[in-house]
Order: C-alpha cells, then structure tokens, then sequence
C-alpha cells in the first residue's frame, strides 16, 4: 500500500466516524410521549394534578410546563395546552391569565389561548391539543 492509498482509506474512515452517529440515534419512547403531536400516538400524556410539580394548576390563571408542552386553567374545570416553545425563536412562552392571551418574553409575540398568534414577529402558530379531565387526572392528546 503506498502513502496516497493509505490516507485515502483513513480520510474514508474518519468521514464514516463523523457520520455514523447520525444514523445510530433515534427517538425513543419518552420522547414521543412529551409531545403529543410527535408520535404518541392516541393515548396522549396523562398529568397527575396531585403532583407537586403542577399546583399551579390548583388555581384558575395558573400554568406549568410538561415536557414540551404549556398547560394552563382558564377555568374551574377547563384546562388547555399547547406547544411551549414560541414559533419565532423557540423562547418558552407563558400564561397571562388576566390579559387572556399567551406572551413571549423574549421579542414581543402574543398568542390567543387556542395558539393563534396575534403579535409577530411569530408567524406561525402555536400547537395545541385537546384536554380532558376525570378526577384528578389530565390527559392531553
């Protein structure tokens, strides 16, 4: 083997090195069940409202995060969720509550509470999903 075989085949080895992780990874169940939307197929994620994590779901106004997702209480049992991430730079948006709207904090966009974005610089809208409740449970599909 002379010297301009020889790099050939470790340049040819080093590229398959660089390459190789990208095809060896792949999503794996949790990830699909953080976004609904992604593969979770029908039976969605469940919230358990007894989970320290979500009391600020205890009271209407309030709002927490799950995986990908935004979930927040309009009401006494009404509860909605979208995507959490702004579709302008992916910024984690928030509930207002009182302005009943969806802001981001980090370039000005507003959102309804259905994901229609109705301040830029966001242009399209947020994901949302169907919620249902019974008992102390919250399944978002």
């Amino acid at each position: 083997m002379d010297r301009i075989d020889f790099l050939r085949k470790v340049a040819a080895g080093g590229s398959l090195l660089l390459i190789a992780p990208a095809f060896m990874t792949s999503c794996s169940k949790d990830d699909d069940m953080t976004d609904p939307g992604n593969g979770g197929g029908n039976e969605g994620i469940t919230i358990d409202l007894t989970d320290s994590a979500f009391d600020a779901l205890d009271t209407v106004g309030g709002y927490a995060y799950s995986g990908s997702l935004i979930i927040f209480r309009t009401g006494t049992d009404n509860y909605m969720a979208l995507s959490r991430k702004c579709t302008h730079q992916g910024c984690d948006v928030t509930y207002s509550h009182a302005n009943g709207n969806i802001p981001c904090p980090c370039h000005g966009s507003m959102y309804t509470t259905s994901g229609v974005v109705t301040n830029g610089p966001a242009m399209a809208n947020l994901k949302s999903y169907t919620v249902t409740k019974s008992g102390n449970t919250l399944t978002i599909k």
